[in-house]
């Protein structure tokens, strides 16, 4: 089962264009440079939840207008990390614009002073600040909290690797995983929200702790469990060239759940009225009818037939 895909993203150039420039720059960006082979999906999850309590390396990028910045300079507060590539016009912007909801509901709640958000392009060189500012425009972000940068070619895999971020060229573009990490003030990965619908509620809570100064969480909780299953639940379609869900499996793992729900209801009812049998008989005083409920029902009505 792989990821969903970040497809190209209309820009100056043609979705075609886009494609055949990050296949291109595939093996500059720490992708495969062999045949396109799928994301292992639990090795993903496992490494960007290794990430977690990990300190990130002060690293140098270059802000949308070709600027040199160091992530040190957001840090201080709690800070939203979203990896992205411009050529996606499918996943990345729609991934995109519900954090940018989400971010908008935060600086309700807290104020937008309160933390950062970065959205970092991971497809090098044609992640460029042009390119990231082109990006923000077209998503109508301007938030004064919230930064696009390219980081050089030449780190980008440490500067992955940190946050426990994985991604592999494919025809189209990439499989990559859908997160944002969360950074405590001292640049520690803090916890990572999984899927492309974001939500104040999700985000909100590990912003919350940290504003609490709460301790640091360990392993992944229910929420995340969910999130999983729902992204390992989608599959890439060569047809269309998109990703899409794996609706036999969600199926499959909808019917096994129904069918657990069903037999304890039907256990846990035949329990009951057995229960309600032997009381009633009790209460008449026939201890052979008392002693003979106990026999499932099934085993009664063979043996009267």
């Amino acid at each position: 089962m792989k990821r969903r895909l970040a497809l190209a993203f209309g820009g100056a150039l043609s979705s075609a264009m886009f494609a055949a420039a990050a296949l291109a720059a595939a093996p500059e960006a720490g992708a495969p440079s062999a045949a396109p082979a799928a994301l292992d999906a639990p090795g993903a999850v496992r490494d960007s939840q290794a990430a977690i309590g990990r300190q990130i390396g002060d690293h140098r990028l270059l802000d949308r207008q070709g600027r040199e910045v160091r992530l040190a300079d957001y840090l201080g507060k709690p800070l939203l990390v979203s990896f992205i590539y411009t050529g996606c016009f499918q996943v990345c912007p729609t991934t995109t614009q519900s954090l940018a909801q989400a971010v908008e509901q935060l600086a309700q709640d807290f104020g937008a002073d309160k933390f950062n958000v970065l959205s970092i392009g991971f497809n090098q060189p044609f992640d460029s600040p042009a390119a990231m500012r082109a990006f923000a425009a077209q998503m109508r972000i301007g938030a004064r909290n919230w930064e696009f940068l390219s980081p050089p070619a030449a780190t980008l895999d440490a500067l992955t690797r940190d946050f426990g971020f994985r991604y592999v060229a494919t025809p189209a573009g990439f499989d990559h995983v859908l997160m944002v990490s969360v950074l405590d003030p001292r640049g520690r990965v803090y916890a990572q929200v999984y899927g492309d619908q974001l939500s104040r509620d999700k985000l909100g809570e590990p912003v919350r702790l940290l504003l609490r100064d709460a301790p640091m969480p360990a392993g992944l909780p229910m929420a995340a469990l969910i999130e999983r299953v729902r992204i390992l639940c989608t599959v890439y379609d060569p047809e269309t060239g998109t990703y899409r869900y794996n609706y036999g499996l969600i199926l499959e793992i909808a019917g096994g759940v129904t069918f657990a729900l069903a037999m304890i209801w039907f256990y846990g009812n035949e329990w009951r009225n057995q229960r309600r049998l032997r009381r009633g008989h009790a209460r008449r005083g026939d201890p052979r009818l008392a002693e003979r409920s106990v026999e499932p029902p099934l085993v009664e009505r063979s043996a009267d037939a």
